[in-house]
């Protein structure tokens, strides 16, 4: 599923595609945000989005085996919660559609 698949999907529930591609860009954007400076968005049942370091280290260029130097940086991060584990796995039912 894209984000065009997503709209299409919510659009179904929201009314009309302009509201539910509005929704889903201000939930994105929201959370992107908030995410790069540092916050973190945890949504219940759903995850928890967060920022992560990555420290500096050393790679190997696979092709010629030479040494390469890897930056420190940062990362977003997705936990999924138990609801969303439980769903994944079968042990739970999909929430009902209204």
């Amino acid at each position: 599923m894209n984000k065009r698949d997503l709209v299409d999907a919510i659009s179904g529930r929201v009314g009309d595609k302009k509201t539910a591609a509005e929704a889903v860009d201000a939930i994105l954007d929201t959370i992107q945000t908030t995410v790069a400076k540092g916050d973190r968005v945890a949504i219940t049942g759903f995850g928890v989005f967060e920022k992560a370091e990555r420290a500096a280290r050393t790679a190997r260029n696979p092709a010629t085996g030479a040494a390469i130097k890897v930056p420190k940086s940062s990362v977003p991060k997705f936990r999924p919660g138990a609801d969303f584990k439980a769903l994944v796995n079968g042990e739970k039912k999909s929430p009902r559609k209204k």
